[in-house]
């Protein structure tokens, strides 16, 4: 029957099929893919989108294992009638995504093709391009696997629907299925959770705005979704809302859905209610959950899609005890300082963040994301743009203690056999004003040729003139900023940058990496990335990421468990030297106020540039916890919000990082290691050189620090009314550029400020370059607008 090789032929031609077996072989095949798409066809059922409307609960769960929360399926889908969804969503919705759905047959084969060309290059399979096939993908929740198997049923399903099912019953189905964000499935829940209304109390301008939703919450919705991606901050995603509105609303003009008077009418976005309304997410419980989800999205365990689809158990690193007492810290002490009512111009839009991680594990063991999070967005323990001043400078030291200070006679590219490790002995002047060289004794100049000139806290000088030498540890205790800028510059910001990264901290969230001011903390870390850092310190140099899921389970079994990353990032001498500097800081420097009675405890005060934002961060052995506090309004209704001076805040001359964050970090701690043993931090072994270390005569009474204020009622922060000793030097050496002359005339050209825009500013601002006046005394700015101490 089949003559092949052709036995009448001889050759070449021998091997040349007939052309009835062509045929015979084309109509075959061709047969078969007909008799294949005909099983298909028959095979699949159209979808029901009542029986797969239903969203299950993720149960989330203490460290202890006790329940936390069940959330994820309280808002199931509500089912409505076409004739109850406005007409203009219909065609927002048509004009946006599929203008030809009343005539195309519901499928789209080039987005098929397309499809099938990403599976085959192992990409992931993309969604349906016409509203059938989006349709029948949501009504699919059952099955959401992106597998050649599961896109090969859907298009069988979608050419059935197309077939069989009436326009308009597919698009109310799709209506009613598809993911709006905020946990809302299908127009009602949507209409509820962004407008608190009906679906069918809509207007245009609010139908376009759902249509932009479905593009993806993530990215569109106005309260921002940070904790997911750090890009979709509420200002970027207002903007893409408006601009994807107005893009449905021109469209719906354009193809005669809507005329142009009342479009006329929607040139902005509408008003929309807080993004959550479930009393279960109130307080605390909401930034736990968003932290836990983010962290789930981020690290590919799951999509944001299937967790909205829910039937997870998630087990988490927090502590309920802990997260319960962080709370109380922080009341406590807004309720006793901070008055709006009495202080309108100083107390309103105060704000307090923390984290609190286990630096054994790197663990998150609690945090304080703001007063609720079902009246406050954003979660204070995440990314907030509050820099973190002079909490910023044991990244310095780690440097200096890591690679060491750069050999003023050789290039600024040096190896470490070239550099000098340096001691915590080491001196540095702590002159107010102080000229900042670069590293081999030439002034430092800014891109307009301005040189920097480095204040200190109160316009302070630290250590005995004329050259104010101290050493380092006294550096860090009284915070002297111009030392820790020139040990910057002596470093390398580059190396500076290096150790703060390798501490924990990203990347993204250091700013200012090229000026002077870097040093001293002009990026915005978030609480749980400086807690989590610090633990690296804790935990003699060894770096884990913070982290707040343990294990996910789900009802085929554990999907997820967490594995130890463990990073050697600094050495033991330098990790452990760093923690003995910093237990000076809170023995008889400016951290006083965090003692704990019996315990060691090693941590760094910060305040920024205007007063605009104060932390603590500090750690025993075990835990570490950073505590921010900050001006910030949180109506989003004010155009241009910025950070506020906090001048007179509290009925404080000025805030610092010595007043409320370590008041509050010393009632959390106090209570959350009670119970716990006592534990000592290792000895640190003796490390590198001390730099500058040449005698001076004549030593001269130094000059006093003044103290920093403290929070009314609670007691005062012990700063130490005497200023350090002076090492007596003589000369000047090959570090001569640590010699400074007397300043004369004014204080020179102000230069960069912090180079970090913001909320609500674009990130492409241009650094201020005067010098702001501040009121009162005891602030730390410097002239360049960076954070102090």
């Amino acid at each position: 029957m089949i003559d092949y090789p052709r036995y009448d032929r001889d050759g070449w031609q021998r091997w040349v099929p007939s052309w009835k077996l062509v045929s015979g072989l084309c109509v075959a095949f061709f047969g078969a893919l007909v008799a294949a798409a005909g099983i298909g066809y028959a095979w699949v059922d159209v979808p029901d989108v009542a029986k797969t409307a239903e969203a299950q609960n993720n149960v989330y769960y203490w460290a202890d294992g006790t329940q936390m929360v069940a959330t994820g399926g309280e808002r199931n889908r509500q089912i409505i009638g076409l004739e109850q969804i406005p007409k203009e969503m219909q065609n927002a919705v048509i004009s946006q995504e599929n203008k030809t759905f009343y005539s195309d047959s519901g499928i789209d084969p080039k987005g098929i093709a397309r499809a099938v060309f990403n599976m085959a290059r192992g990409g992931e399979t993309q969604g349906g391009s016409t509203i059938t096939q989006q349709y029948v993908k949501n009504a699919m929740l059952e099955d959401q696997s992106q597998t050649i198997s599961r896109k090969v049923t859907e298009i069988f399903v979608s050419i059935k629907v197309g077939a069989t099912v009436p326009k308009n019953e597919i698009l109310e189905g799709y209506l009613n299925s598809a993911y709006y964000g905020r946990g809302a499935y299908g127009i009602q829940a949507a209409a509820r959770a962004y407008f608190n209304k009906n679906a069918k109390d809509l207007d245009a301008g609010e139908c376009a705005f759902l249509s932009a939703m479905l593009k993806g919450a993530t990215y569109y919705d106005p309260a921002g979704a940070t904790s997911i991606d750090p890009a979709a901050t509420p200002e970027a995603n207002k903007k893409r809302a408006l601009r994807q509105m107005q893009d449905t609303l021109d469209k719906m003009v354009e193809y005669n859905h809507l005329d142009q008077a009342e479009r006329a009418k929607f040139t902005s976005l509408p008003k929309v209610q807080n993004p959550r309304s479930n009393t279960q997410l109130s307080g605390q419980i909401g930034y736990l959950v968003d932290l836990a989800k983010s962290s789930l999205i981020k690290n590919d365990v799951v999509t944001q899609d299937q967790l909205e689809q829910g039937g997870y158990s998630i087990y988490t690193t927090f502590d309920r005890k802990k997260v319960e007492e962080l709370e109380s810290a922080v009341e406590k002490v807004y309720k006793e300082n901070i008055d709006p009512k009495k202080r309108p111009d100083t107390d309103t839009h105060v704000q307090f963040g923390g984290a609190s991680v286990d630096p054994k594990t790197g663990a998150i063991r609690a945090i304080y994301g703001g007063e609720d999070a079902t009246k406050h967005f954003t979660n204070n323990a995440d990314v907030t743009g509050a820099q973190v001043g002079s909490t910023f400078k044991p990244y310095v030291l780690a440097a200096a203690m890591k690679w060491g200070v750069r050999d003023p006679d050789l290039g600024p590219v040096q190896s470490e056999a070239e550099r000098t490790v340096v001691s915590p002995k080491s001196l540095y002047s702590g002159k107010n004003k102080l000229k900042i060289k670069e590293y081999d004794g030439s002034i430092w100049h800014n891109e307009k040729g301005e040189e920097w000139l480095q204040k200190n806290d109160g316009d302070e000088s630290l250590g005995e003139p004329p050259n104010y030498r101290i050493d380092l540890r006294e550096a860090m205790q009284f915070s002297s900023n111009s030392a820790f800028v020139q040990l910057g510059m002596d470093v390398g910001l580059d190396k500076v940058k290096e150790a703060a990264i390798d501490a924990g901290l990203l990347k993204e969230s250091l700013a200012g990496t090229t000026y002077p001011s870097f040093s001293i903390g002009t990026s915005d870390p978030s609480a749980i990335r400086m807690a989590g850092s610090y633990a690296t310190f804790a935990a003699s140099g060894k770096q884990r990421d913070p982290y707040s899921v343990t294990k996910v389970m789900s009802k085929d079994g554990p999907i997820y468990t967490h594995q130890d990353r463990t990073k050697q990032a600094f050495t033991a001498k330098v990790a452990d030297n760093v923690t003995d500097v910093l237990k000076t800081v809170v023995e008889a420097g400016t951290g006083t106020n965090a003692q704990l009675p019996g315990r060691e405890v090693a941590g760094k005060t910060g305040t920024t540039d205007g007063n605009k934002s104060a932390w603590f961060v500090g750690y025993t052995p075990q835990l570490s916890t950073a505590i921010s506090m900050f001006r910030y309004p949180d109506d989003e209704t004010i155009k241009n919000r910025t950070f506020l001076e906090m001048y007179g805040t509290g009925n404080q001359k000025s805030i610092h990082g010595a007043s409320f964050p370590s008041l509050i970090w010393k009632d959390y701690m106090e209570d959350a290691l009670k119970g716990e043993p006592v534990e000592k931090f290792p000895t640190p072994e003796p490390i590198g050189e001390i730099v500058n270390d040449v005698p001076v005569p004549s030593p001269t009474p130094t000059v006093t620090e003044t103290p920093e204020a403290s929070p009314s009622p609670s007691p005062s922060p012990s700063q130490s009314s005497s200023s350090p000793s002076p090492s007596p030097t003589e000369t000047c050496g090959v570090f001569e550029w640590q010699c400074e002359e007397e300043e004369t005339g004014g204080t020179g050209p102000g230069g960069p400020d912090t180079g970090r825009p913001e909320p609500g500013e674009s990130p492409t601002a241009s650094p201020t370059e005067s010098e702001e006046e501040r009121p009162g005394n005891g602030n730390n700015d410097n002239l360049f607008g960076g954070p102090n101490g």
